[in-house]
């Protein structure tokens, strides 16, 4: 009797015992380098991912604070817009002063060396040189009123008021863009100062390690700034 064409009698040599080990061996060896192939390539793939989120977590926190960096450039740029706006006023203001009297005699000859203080600081690069000069040009706008008092025909001048009313406001609207500006830096600076934050900008310190001056605000003109967005 016959099962599956082979022979019931039929027996297998010593030579065919060996050479089926070996046959098997050689099919469990090529098993196994599979099986640490893939092994192998899981574990790269694996690093490959880990190394790309760590790239990418890399890249978002860098973007979002040159982001943050743009926001308090933008910010400094609205100062720097009221300040100009507000210059431009005083030389009017004083085009008309000098109609009613000799303006040298007033506090408002110092707005024009204050302002070119200003800009010789900004020139150079002195931020705190140019805050300090520009915010003594804002305690002169707080007292205009007494310039005005001293001289009742000036007082009665239409242009005159309107001039003194649009620096009070650009005065509101400063106060404004100085806190907006001083805020966006607190928020720069306290982001830039959390741990991993921290060590992406130890790593681009040019790009990310930011040293901003702020704008003095008094009581005074917060007070002022609040009731200006009251009347908003």
């Amino acid at each position: 009797m016959k099962i599956l064409g082979l022979n019931p009698r039929m027996t297998f040599n010593g030579e065919d015992e060996f050479n089926g080990l070996l046959f098997l061996k050689r099919i469990a060896f090529n098993l196994l380098v599979i099986l640490k192939m893939e092994v192998v390539m899981g574990t790269l793939f694996l690093f490959i991912i880990a190394i790309a989120l760590v790239l990418g977590w890399f890249v978002m926190i860098y973007n979002k604070l040159i982001r943050m960096i743009e926001v308090v450039n933008n910010n400094k740029n609205q100062i720097d817009v009221q300040l100009d706006r507000r210059y431009k006023v005083y030389e009017s203001l004083i085009e008309v002063v000098k109609k009613y009297m000799d303006y040298e005699k007033t506090t408002l000859k110092e707005v024009v060396a204050l302002r070119s203080q200003a800009q010789k600081s900004l020139a150079s690069g002195d931020e705190s040189g140019r805050i300090k000069a520009e915010e003594a040009i804002s305690k002169i706008g707080a007292g205009i009123n007494l310039v005005f008092e001293q001289y009742p025909d000036l007082k009665a001048d239409k242009n005159a008021l309107q001039l003194q009313e649009e620096i009070v406001n650009t005065e509101n609207k400063l106060t404004f863009s100085k806190q907006s500006y001083n805020d966006s830096i607190e928020q720069y600076a306290a982001t830039s100062k959390s741990l991993l934050e921290s060590f992406v900008v130890g790593v681009f310190p040019n790009k990310l390690l930011k040293n901003f001056a702020y704008w003095g605000i008094s009581d005074d003109e917060r007070k002022k700034q609040e009731d200006y967005k009251v009347k908003l």
